[in-house]
C-alpha cells in the first residue's frame, strides 16, 4: 500500500516489490497444499512444507529490509513499520507439535471456541488484517517462545497465534510481538482470560463469576461436582489464585503496549472505516482496564493521529473517535489538558451542530469532560460561537440529552468570568446574577464592571435590573473602594431605563448618592464614582418623581431644597468634566420643576455661578459643553438678558456658538444645532448681543452655513432642521432692533429680504418657514419709513436758458421714469427698503397660508398685514391682495384652524376688506357674506372671554348687517398691535 501511494518510487524498490510478490505466490501454493490434501499428507511431508514456508517467510523479511527509506518520502511510521515487520519475518520459526488426527480435531475445537469469544478476548486474532480468516491446517503451527518451548493452548494442543500486519512505534521496545497467551489463563467455563482467578477444592482454577454461577445452579443440591474434573466438591470455598492472577496481570501489562503500537499503526494507515473502528475499539478496551492505561495511550503519541482522524468522512468513525478521546480525558486533568492542547476546539464546537445525533451526543460528552478542567474552561469560552451553540442545544426541545449535557457544560463554564459575560451577551443572564449575589468579591466586582460597560437587550436588561439592584446597592455600601466603584458604574448604566430608576429610588439609594457626591472625600480613584453617582441621581429625578417628596439626606433636605442646589452649583467650579456633565444633568432635571427652577435662577443671579456655567460652553469636552448649552437654553426665559450680557463678556463668545461646518464631512452635530438654537432664542431685543453679532462679523458665517445646509440638505443629519432653524432665528433676532443704524445697514448689505423670501420655500421645516415670515414681517414694517418719493432736482437756470431748444427737448425725452411703489408711495427695492412686493415675497407668503401648521400660517398673515399699514396706500394694497385671492384663502384658514391668535388675525384682514369694500375693485364683500363657516366662527368668537377678539367679530358682523349697525370705527394698526 505504501509503495502504491509513494511518488517516483526508485527502481530498486520496484524490483524488491516484484520479488516479494513472487515469494507470496510460493507461500500461497504451500498453504493450498495443506488446505486441499490435509488427510493425504504424511508427517514428514508436512514438516517439509513447514520448513519451506519458514524459509520463504525469512526471505520476504530480507527483501523488506532492502527497501530504501527514501521510498516513503519522509513518512517515518511507514519506515518503522517495514523495519519491524522485516525483523519479525526474518526470525520467524515454525514446527509441528502433534500427530495429524489429534492436532486436527483439537484445532477445530479451539477455532470454534475462539470464534465465539472473539469479541471479548483481548488477543487471539489478527486485529487489523485486511483478510481475516483461519486456515484449516493439518497441524497447528505455533511460533516458539524465547526459550524455544511451544506455547500450549487450554485444550492441551498447540495453537497458532496469527501474525499481525501492523506498524510499530518509533521507540525501540524489547518486546516486538504480542506475547502469546497460555492455556492456564483461560477459564474452563467462560473460555475467557481470567481477571479474578479462584481455585476450588479439586485444584482447578476458574473465573470467580463463572464458577460462582456454576455453584449457584446447585444451591439446593447436596452434591456439587467440579465442572472440569467431574469430582465431587465437599466444600464451596473459593480461594483466590494470587500467583496466577499476578501472572495474568503482568501478561496483560506487557501486551498492552504492543496492542497500543498495533492500534497506532492501523490508525496511521487508516485504509478503511472498519480498520479504524476495530483499532478504536481495541484502545477503548485497553483504557477500561485502569487509569494508567490511558496514560500509556497518550504517551505513545496517539493523540495527534486521533484528532486528525476527526476529519474522516465516515460519521461512525467520528463518533467512535469522540468517545475514545472522552475516555482518555476522564478522571485525569493532565490528559484533559493534553487532549485540549492538541485538539482544535473549533472542530469540536462545529460537531455540536452535527445533524448526526450520535456524533452530536459524543461531542457534547467530550466537551463536558474537558469543561471539568478549570484551565480549559476559558479556552472553550474563547472559541467563537461556542457558548451560543451550547445555548442553542440547551434550549433544544427535541433532544433532551443534548439539552441536559449542554446545560451541564454551561454550568462548568460559569466559573470563569469571561464566559459569564459571553453568556449574558447571548441572553443567558442567570450566571451573571448568581455571581453578583453569591460570588466572591473579585467576581462581584468583575460582573458589576461588565454591567457598567455593556448594553444588554431590553428584556434581559429589565430582568438583570430587577434582580441585581439589591446586590449592587450592597456593593456601593461596602467599605472597599473597588466594590463601590464597580457598583456605581453598573447602577449608572442600568439607571438609564426609567423603570430601573424608580426601582432604585424605592430601594432607598438617593441618600447614598448625595453622600457620595457631596460628602465623601474624593481621590483619584473615587472621582469616577462621584460622576457615576451623579449620573444615577440625574436619571432617578428624571423618572417623573415629585422632587418635594424625594429625601436627599438624613437631615431632611429634599431634592428641591436650597442646600442641594447650592452644593451642585458650587461644585461646577472645581469638578472634573465627567462629574460636571452629571451635575448639569441634575440641574437640567430640576429645571423642569417650578420650585427648583426658582432656586437655580436665584443662585445663578446672586453669585458668579452664571459665569462659571457660561464658561463651560468653551470647554473642549463636547459632552460637557453640550450639557451647559442645554441648561442655559432652559434658563433663557428666566434670565435671558443676564445670560446675553454675560455671554458677550466671556472670551470666545458668541462667535464660538456659530460654528462653521467642516468642509469635508458637512456633518451637522447636535452641538451645532443646540448652539445656534440657543443664540437664536436669547431675548431678541438685547441690543448688546445683537451688536456683538454684527461687530464680530458673524452674519457672513450664518449666511454661509445656511447656504451649506441648503446644498447638502437636512436629511444628512437628524439635527439638520434644528440647526437651520437656529441660523435663521439668529437673522430674525437682528430684525427686531432695526433702529440701530449699524444693524440696518447690515440687513441691507446682505439683502435679508431676499434671504427670507428664498427660505419660505424650505418646506421640510415648519420652523424655518415661520421664522422667515417673522423676519419678513419685521423688515416690511420698516418699508414705509425707508421708501421715499423721488426728489425733483432744482433746475440750473443758466444751463436751461443757454441750452438750445432742440437739445433740451431731446434730453427730456431720454429721461427714464423712476418706478414708484404703489403701496409705499416711494422708490422701493427688496434690498434697500425691504419691500415685499419688489422681492416677490407676497406669492410665497400666500402659499404658506395653505400649510397645516398654524404658527406658519399666523406668521405669514402677520407679514402680509404689514402691507396694510396706515402710512401706506391701504386701498392699493387691498386691491393688490384681492387680485391674488387673499380673501378666499383667509376664509379657508378660518375654516381649517381653531387657534385663537390665528383667528384674530384672520378676522382683522377680513374686517379691513369689508371696511373699504366700496373702494376695492371686484369687492369680496359678497364672498365674505356668503361664507357660512365664517359666520359660525364669528358667533363662537363672541362667546369667548377675549375682548379684542369679541370687538373685531362684532365689527365684521355689523359690516355684514348681522348686528345693529352703530358707528363702526375702522380698525387701525395701533389696535392690531394689541393682538
Amino acid at each position: 500500500m505504501e509503495l502504491q501511494t509513494a511518488k517516483n518510487a526508485p527502481r530498486k524498490a520496484v524490483e524488491i516489490l516484484q520479488s516479494i510478490s513472487q515469494k507470496v505466490d510460493i507461500v500461497k501454493d504451500l498453504v493450498s497444499k495443506c488446505q486441499t490434501s490435509l488427510s493425504l499428507i504424511s508427517d514428514p511431508e508436512l514438516k517439509l512444507i513447514i520448513s519451506q514456508l519458514e524459509e520463504v517467510t525469512n526471505q520476504i523479511g530480507e527483501d523488506l529490509s532492502l527497501i530504501p527509506p527514501s521510498t516513503f518520502e519522509g513518512q517515518k511510521y511507514a519506515v518503522v513499520a517495514i523495519r519491524n515487520l522485516s525483523q519479525e519475518m526474518q526470525h520467524a520459526k515454525f514446527q509441528v507439535t502433534q500427530g495429524v488426527a489429534v492436532a486436527q480435531a483439537e484445532h477445530q475445537r479451539e477455532v470454534k471456541s475462539f470464534q465465539e469469544q472473539k469479541e471479548q478476548s483481548q488477543i487471539g486474532t489478527d486485529l487489523y488484517s485486511s483478510s481475516v480468516g483461519t486456515p484449516l491446517t493439518k497441524s497447528t503451527i505455533l511460533p516458539t517462545s524465547e526459550s524455544g518451548e511451544p506455547l500450549q493452548s487450554s485444550g492441551g494442543s498447540s495453537r497458532k497465534l496469527p501474525s499481525r500486519n501492523v506498524n510499530s512505534s518509533e521507540n525501540e521496545f524489547s518486546d516486538r510481538f504480542i506475547e502469546p497467551m497460555y492455556r492456564a489463563f483461560y477459564c474452563p467455563l467462560s473460555k475467557k482470560i481470567m481477571d479474578d482467578p479462584v481455585t476450588v477444592q479439586t485444584g482447578v482454577t476458574y473465573e470467580r463469576n463463572a464458577i460462582q454461577e456454576w455453584l449457584d445452579m446447585f444451591e439446593e443440591s447436596v452434591d456439587v461436582f467440579c465442572p472440569a474434573t467431574g469430582k465431587k466438591l465437599t466444600s464451596r470455598v473459593l480461594e483466590t489464585n494470587i500467583a496466577l492472577k499476578t501472572t495474568i496481570e503482568e501478561w496483560k501489562e506487557r501486551n498492552e503496549l504492543g496492542r497500543i503500537k498495533m492500534a497506532r499503526a492501523a490508525l496511521s494507515l487508516a485504509s478503511s472505516p472498519s480498520m479504524i473502528l476495530e483499532a478504536i475499539n481495541d484502545l477503548q478496551e485497553i483504557c477500561e482496564r485502569k487509569v494508567y492505561s490511558k496514560v500509556q495511550v497518550c504517551n505513545t503519541g496517539l493523540l495527534p493521529t486521533l484528532v486528525k482522524l476527526l476529519a474522516f468522512k465516515d460519521r461512525n468513525v467520528r463518533t467512535a473517535l469522540l468517545g475514545l478521546l472522552r475516555q482518555l480525558a476522564e478522571d485525569d486533568n493532565d490528559n484533559k489538558e493534553m487532549v485540549a492542547g492538541i485538539m482544535d476546539l473549533i472542530v469540536l464546537v462545529r460537531l455540536l451542530s452535527s445533524s448526526h445525533q450520535p456524533t452530536r451526543s459524543a461531542a457534547l460528552l467530550l466537551l463536558l469532560e474537558l469543561s471539568k478542567s478549570q484551565q480549559i474552561r476559558e479556552k472553550i469560552g474563547s472559541v467563537s460561537g461556542a457558548i451560543l451553540v451550547l445555548l442553542t442545544n440547551k434550549y433544544n426541545s427535541t433532544d433532551s440529552f443534548a439539552s441536559e449535557k449542554a446545560d451541564e457544560i454551561l454550568k462548568n463554564l460559569e466559573s470563569h468570568g469571561n464566559n459569564v459575560k459571553i453568556m449574558a451577551e447571548n441572553g443567558h443572564v442567570e450566571p451573571l446574577l448568581k455571581h453578583l449575589a453569591e460570588g466572591s468579591d473579585e467576581m462581584k466586582q468583575e460582573m458589576a464592571m461588565y454591567l457598567g460597560e455593556t448594553c444588554l437587550g431590553h428584556d434581559n436588561q429589565a430582568c438583570v435590573s430587577e434582580r441585581a439592584v439589591s446586590s449592587l446597592i450592597k456593593m456601593v455600601q461596602s467599605i472597599d473602594d473597588l466594590s463601590r466603584r464597580a457598583g456605581y458604574k453598573a447602577l449608572a448604566r442600568i439607571s438609564t431605563d426609567l423603570p430601573n430608576s424608580k426601582l432604585m429610588f424605592e430601594a432607598g439609594i438617593v441618600p447614598l448618592l448625595t453622600e457620595e457626591i457631596f460628602n465623601r472625600q474624593s481621590s483619584d480613584d473615587m472621582i469616577n464614582s462621584k460622576a457615576d453617582a451623579a449620573s444615577i441621581l440625574a436619571n432617578i429625578i428624571n423618572s417623573g418623581l415629585d422632587l418635594d417628596l424625594v429625601k436627599a439626606n438624613s437631615q431632611g433636605h429634599t431634592m428641591v431644597s436650597d442646600y442641594i442646589v447650592y452644593n451642585i452649583v458650587h461644585m461646577l467650579k472645581g469638578s472634573t468634566p465627567t462629574l460636571n456633565v452629571s451635575l448639569l444633568k441634575i440641574l437640567l432635571c430640576m429645571a423642569k420643576f417650578e420650585k427648583s427652577m426658582a432656586t437655580i435662577v436665584s443662585v445663578l443671579k446672586e453669585g458668579d455661578g452664571s459665569y462659571a456655567l457660561i464658561e463651560l460652553i468653551n470647554n473642549p469636552e463636547g459632552e460637557l459643553s453640550l450639557a451647559a448649552l442645554k441648561l442655559l437654553q432652559t434658563l433663557t426665559s428666566f434670565m435671558g438678558h443676564m445670560i446675553s450680557e454675560r455671554l458677550c463678556k466671556t472670551r470666545g463668545l458668541p462667535e464660538n456658538l456659530i460654528r462653521i461646518l467642516p468642509s469635508v464631512s458637512n456633518q451637522v452635530t447636535e452641538k451645532h444645532a443646540i448652539s445656534a438654537k440657543f443664540l437664536a432664542e436669547l431675548p431678541h431685543q438685547n441690543l448688546t448681543l445683537n451688536a456683538a453679532i454684527i461687530n464680530k462679523g458673524l452674519v457672513a458665517d450664518v449666511l454661509h452655513n445656511i447656504e451649506r445646509v441648503q446644498q447638502i440638505g437636512t436629511r444628512s443629519s437628524k439635527y439638520g432642521d434644528t440647526y437651520i432653524e437656529g441660523l435663521v432665528g439668529i437673522l430674525v433676532r437682528l430684525t427686531t432692533t432695526m433702529y440701530d443704524p449699524q444693524i440696518l445697514m447690515v440687513a441691507m448689505d446682505y439683502n435679508f429680504t431676499g434671504v427670507f423670501t428664498d427660505l419660505l420655500t424650505w418646506t421640510s421645516s415648519d420652523g424655518v418657514q415661520r421664522l422667515s415670515a417673522n423676519g419678513l414681517e419685521n423688515l416690511s414694517a420698516q418699508s414705509v419709513n425707508l421708501s421715499k418719493p423721488p426728489q425733483a432736482k432744482e433746475p440750473n437756470f443758466k444751463k436751461v436758458f443757454s441750452m438750445p431748444k432742440s437739445l433740451s427737448s431731446s434730453s427730456s425725452r431720454r429721461k427714464m421714469r423712476i418706478p414708484i411703489c404703489p403701496v409705499h408711495r416711494g422708490i422701493c427695492s427688496s434690498k434697500s427698503t425691504f419691500c415685499l412686493i419688489d422681492s416677490k415675497a407676497v406669492e410665497r407668503l400666500l402659499s404658506c397660508l395653505h400649510r397645516e401648521n398654524a404658527m406658519v400660517v399666523e406668521a405669514a398673515l402677520s407679514a402680509l398685514y404689514t402691507l396694510l399699514d396706515d402710512k401706506a396706500d391701504v386701498e392699493m394694497s387691498l386691491n393688490l391682495l384681492n387680485g391674488v385671492n387673499l380673501v378666499q384663502i383667509v376664509l379657508n384658514v378660518v375654516k381649517d384652524h381653531k387657534e385663537e391668535r390665528l383667528l384674530q388675525k384672520s378676522f382683522w384682514i377680513i374686517e379691513k376688506f369689508l371696511a373699504r369694500g366700496s373702494r376695492i375693485t371686484n369687492s369680496p364683500t359678497t364672498v365674505i357674506s356668503q361664507d357660512r363657516m365664517l359666520h359660525v366662527a364669528l358667533v363662537s368668537a363672541l362667546q369667548r372671554e377675549d375682548e379684542a377678539m369679541k370687538q373685531v367679530a362684532e365689527r365684521i358682523l355689523r359690516h355684514l348687517k348681522k348686528m345693529p349697525n352703530d358707528s363702526i370705527p375702522e380698525l387701525t394698526a395701533a389696535t392690531y398691535t394689541r393682538f
